[in-house]
Formats: structure tokens, sequence, C-alpha cells
């Protein structure tokens, strides 16, 4: 199969657009010199004339962003004006067995957004802007391979009954990362034409660009949604939950699946409250086509020791919130990181708890899962 980057699509008019430029502001430039080898890279330089450009040997290694303690007070300066670009050199698809079936190889990582509980910044020390890979087309030609030899799937399950599903945003946010170039709407098209594979990503943002994208019911989004009053306070530089439930009706138009991540669920007083109104939200907003299509998947907090070490210096008042010792318990991580969850008997009641009250208030939203 031969597939034309950045094919286009009939075009969905979308009412209100939004371009993320308050989202990025891109003056600095660290790339790889193998960048200018590729299409992409030489696209996305020339939409930054005027950024600084600084060239370094790995977009991985940066000792003066990730090393450097002194920049965590500028967390959020820095993924709004910073941008990391490599090409990706390992290529491969994880196996998965919750949100998708296969992890798709990067196609960035990194973010503008600053939620103060990612799991993807603790592994970049200091600073956490995007990182864009532009060998966009080798990703995409692996992608096929692997796909074709998965062939038909033979068995439903909880991720889909008839498609093999790939994640493509597990490092990054892919409406952010659409608005610096077309890796996103590339692989989006990828999924539209091969027969027995599905895209997956979550996101925090609304970007009316991916309407024109023509999916074709072969993305699956699931916009991640937590009380207003708790995401003004952990989802920093995010579009508000208003938004992105009022999103899900015209991106179910626009061709696209869509789902509902509410994660990360945080206990704290009165959450169960703010839960049954923001459910009466979702159900009062939802038009019958996507309240027909809806599924979710709930996943409560797990921290970081060393994330939160960093967010102590840029944001501390979310740290009250996160970081609750009497209520929290280690959890090692497969690389070998110091996490922390809610305690085990103390979760499971949190969880049947939330469970129970999403199946009552929406009672036509399957839960694919929850931990």
């Amino acid at each position: 199969m031969t597939l034309k980057l950045s094919e286009s699509s009939q075009g969905y008019q979308a009412l209100q657009p939004d371009t993320l430029h308050r989202l990025l502001n891109i003056k600095e430039i660290y790339y790889e010199p193998a960048v200018n080898d590729y299409t992409r890279g030489q696209e996305i330089l020339s939409e930054y004339p005027d950024a600084k450009l600084i060239e370094v040997a790995s977009h991985w290694k940066i000792p003066e962003l990730h090393g450097n303690s002194e920049l965590v007070e500028d967390w959020n300066r820095i993924k709004r004006t910073v941008l990391v670009l490599g090409v990706k050199k390992s290529l491969q698809c994880r196996p998965n067995c919750r949100s998708s079936d296969f992890v798709a190889p990067s196609h960035a990582n990194g973010c503008a957004i600053a939620c103060v509980y990612c799991y993807n910044a603790r592994r970049k020390g200091y600073a956490n802007p995007i990182t864009t890979f532009v060998n966009i087309e080798q990703i995409i030609r692996y992608l096929e391979r692997h796909a074709t030899k998965q062939g038909v799937k033979q068995e439903p399950n909880q991720v889909d009954p008839t498609y093999w599903v790939y994640e493509i945003g597990e490092n990054s946010d892919c409406s952010v990362d659409a608005a610096i170039c077309d890796n996103v709407k590339d692989l989006v098209a990828l999924f539209r034409h091969l027969p027995h594979a599905k895209a997956t990503f979550a996101t925090k943002r609304v970007n009316r660009d991916l309407l024109n994208y023509d999916p074709q019911g072969k993305t699956r989004i699931r916009f991640s949604l937590m009380p207003q009053s708790m995401a003004q306070v952990v989802d920093i530089r995010t579009s508000s939950i208003a938004d992105r439930i009022a999103a899900v009706n015209d991106f179910v138009e626009a061709g696209y699946e869509v789902h509902l991540n509410f994660a990360p669920v945080i206990h704290y007083e009165g959450w169960l409250a703010d839960y049954e109104q923001l459910f009466r939200q979702v159900d009062d907003t939802l038009s019958p086509q996507a309240k027909q299509q809806l599924q979710a998947e709930v996943i409560f907090l797990t921290h970081n020791e060393e994330l939160h070490e960093v967010n102590l210096g840029w944001h501390p008042q979310a740290e009250e919130i996160l970081w609750r010792p009497e209520l929290q318990e280690q959890k090692y991580s497969q690389t070998g990181g110091k996490n922390v969850r809610y305690k085990r008997g103390f979760k499971g009641q949190l969880v049947e708890q939330f469970c129970r009250q999403l199946r009552q208030q929406l009672p036509y939203c399957n839960i694919r899962y929850a931990f």
C-alpha cells in the first residue's frame, strides 16, 4: 500500500477553530544534525525562521535542559518557547492490554501542556518541552508492516471487538503535537487505510483542526475528564472540562470514535459530589449519537517521588493534593522508579464507589477497565 503523506480530506467546517497559538510561541529549537535530512524536519524549521537554533548530539541528552535544576521555576515558559527535534532511532510496537493492543513508536514525546502528574515528565528532569521526531515516513512504514503482519483480529477483547488498536500518543498529547506539524494527520490517514487496525490517543486539549482529518471511524480519541475545580489546579495549560465535553459531539460527527478517559481520579474531600456533577454535565451535553458509542476508562492517581520534588519547585499547591503519604503506598515501576498509589484496600473502595456512581448516572457508558 502506498500512502501519500498529509492527504487532504473533504474539510470539516469547525465553528470555533483552535490553532493552539496561545499554547506555543517557539523561540529556541534544539535539533540533531540529521533533522535537516528529513522533509518533516525542513518543514518545521521553515515554520520558525526567527527561532534560535541549537545543534545537539542527542534529543534525549541535553544537559542544559534536562539536567539543569535551576530551570524548574521556568517549567511552563520552556514548554511554550522551546522545541526539540530528533530522529526516532528505535522503532518497535510494545504489547498493551488496556487502552490499546499495542503502543506505537512515538512520533513525539514531552508536551506543551503542564499536567502536574504527567509520568512522561518523570524521565526528563527539570524541563519537558515537546520533542518531535521528523522521520515520520519510517515510523509509518514500520506501523504498516506491523499491522499487516497481525492480519485479522480473531477474537474480540476489551480494547476493541474488531480492530487491532495502536496507541499513538503514549508520550505526548496528539492534539498539541498537531500544532507543530502533520505527524498526527499522517498517522490518522495511515490508519484510515489499514484494514485491520485503528489508532487511539488520549487528550486534554481541544484542537478543532483535527476535525478535518477524516478518520472514517479508524481513530479513537479519549477525552480526559475530571471535575473542573480539580483540573484548574492540576491540568495546567489545558482546555477547560466544559470545552472537552462539548467537543465530543463534533468529533463523533467528524468520524472519530470518542471515549472518555477519567484519569487520573484523585481522592479529596467532596470528590464524589464533584464527579456526580461532572457526570450530569456529560449526560446533559452529549448527543444521542455520541452516547450510543460512548465508553470509558478509569485510572486512579499514580504519583512519583522524583516528579514530586520537581513539582515542589514550580507548583507546590498541587503537591498538597497529589502527595498524600497517609493514603498512599509505594509501588516500584518496571524501570525501578519509586511511584506511589492509594493503599490497596482503600483504593479498591474508591474504584468501587466511582464505578457505581458512573453506572448509575451514565448507564449507556460501558466501563472498559478501571484500576
